[in-house]
């Protein structure tokens, strides 16, 4: 959510910067109603002077006998009492519609990503490793004779409709082990507290990390209220929801492997093949949360972290830094991680890396004491797959695939497969 108070103090740089994103100037409309807001207040706080006034004065006409202005000064009471209630009630609308307006609109994009209108127009960054060069045509996961008996859409899809899968044998094992392998490097490498946390939340939690108002269509929601993560940025973000720490508290780095949930609502036609994009995943996602000079410098330690789990297992990635008409709307500057599948002959995203800097904590209203003494400040948090497990399985499986229909298997999972190093094609690990 934006502070309303920066949008008075430079509206032009307000417009001028969301005019990036390619949204007209919304500046005007937002300050019309602070102004409609304000002006409630002011006389709701007006009348309640002369309501007041006028109780003060009742008691002395009394006193005097004077029953005309008795009478006069008590009606002019209840007159401005319920004056006072309906501008009250007026200023909170005013205040609610103000409130939901700034939170539907995008976090500003940070000044150092690249302008463009879409992901063609997003910025390599880093690359890390070389396709593999086959002696034979590489096909996609759903087809490697190895990974066919373990991955089976048909069952899912009579269980649960479309964009599910049933994981089974190698292919299940070979799913845990690299979220295992996944935690274990984040926690004893790169100092992360792993945390296990509900997959139902709150309303409101959805709310403080911005996936409602605007993307609730991408969610599911119980009949109870509760809503399902679309990802662990949820939970772990909203740790912090309603807190005011100490610095001392700063920075606070989380790890969690969850299963995640994704209606996809838009992505209609898009991925339909193998499980590239399912309703239900695994993903190990990382948060932090940070004081406001340290977001920066954060962004990148958090993309080295999720750049390390791709170099351990022999992937070839790219890293991208994605421009303003591709960067998601909570977020103020984002780094994909784009794995290479050889089946598909391209990079796909297995991670995206973002600093929402205070416009999270803003919803959250989760600020930190200064060690110094002064008014709390909002901290800035950042979010990262770290990484998605499944898109990590189909880029081992593609990038490891065989002639004869096997797949090696990276060296870093070997203590996580009791020392098995491939999955022959007849689907068991050997």
């Amino acid at each position: 959510m934006h502070d309303i108070r920066t949008i008075r103090d430079n509206p032009a740089a307000f417009d001028a910067a969301l005019f990036r994103r390619g949204i007209a100037p919304v500046s005007s409309q937002i300050l019309a109603m602070d102004e409609a807001r304000r002006a409630k207040i002011l006389a709701a706080e007006t009348a309640q002077a002369e309501a007041n006034k006028a109780a003060k004065e009742v008691g002395a006409a009394k006193g005097r006998g004077d029953e005309a202005e008795f009478e006069r000064l008590r009606a002019l009471v209840g007159e401005k009492k319920a004056q006072v209630a309906a501008l009250n009630d007026e200023a909170k609308a005013e205040d609610t519609a103000l409130k939901d307006m700034l939170m539907g609109i995008p976090n500003l994009p940070d000044d150092s990503i690249p302008d463009g209108a879409d992901e063609d127009d997003n910025v390599e960054i880093h690359r890390f490793g070389a396709p593999k060069n086959f002696a034979f045509d590489p096909v996609e996961h759903f087809d490697i004779p190895a990974i066919r008996p373990g991955m089976d859409f048909e069952t899912a899809a009579k269980l649960s409709g479309s964009r599910f899968v049933l994981l089974s044998g190698a292919v299940a094992r070979l799913h845990r082990a690299l979220a295992q392998f996944m935690l274990d490097v984040h926690v004893e490498e790169h100092g992360l507290t792993e945390t296990m946390t509900p997959v139902l939340v709150r309303e409101e939690m959805m709310y403080g990390t911005g996936q409602l108002p605007k993307f609730g269509e991408d969610s599911y929601q119980t009949t109870n209220g509760w809503w399902l993560i679309p990802t662990a940025e949820v939970t772990l973000t909203n740790i912090v929801n309603g807190l005011t720490v100490d610095e001392s508290y700063l920075p606070r780095r989380y790890v969690a492997h969850t299963q995640c949930f994704r209606s996809e609502a838009g992505s209609a036609g898009r991925d339909t093949s193998g499980m590239l994009r399912q309703h239900q995943f695994e993903k190990v996602e990382m948060v932090s949360v940070t004081k406001p000079e340290d977001s920066a410098a954060e962004h990148d330690r958090m993309t080295g972290c999720a750049q390390a789990i791709l170099e351990k297992l022999e992937l070839p990635y790219r890293t991208v830094v994605l421009c303003t008409g591709d960067l998601g709307a909570g977020m103020r500057k984002t780094h994909d991680i784009e794995v290479w599948l050889p089946g598909q002959n391209t990079y796909r995203e297995i991670s995206s890396v973002s600093v929402a800097g205070d416009y999270q904590a803003r919803r959250m209203n989760a600020r930190y004491k200064p060690e110094g003494g002064g008014k709390p400040q909002f901290v800035h948090t950042l979010n990262g797959s770290g990484l998605a497990v499944g898109r990590a399985l189909i880029a081992i499986v593609e990038n490891g695939q065989q002639a004869d229909g096997s797949v090696d298997l990276p060296a870093a999972l070997l203590p996580y497969l009791r020392g098995k190093t491939r999955i022959n094609a007849d689907g068991q690990l050997v």
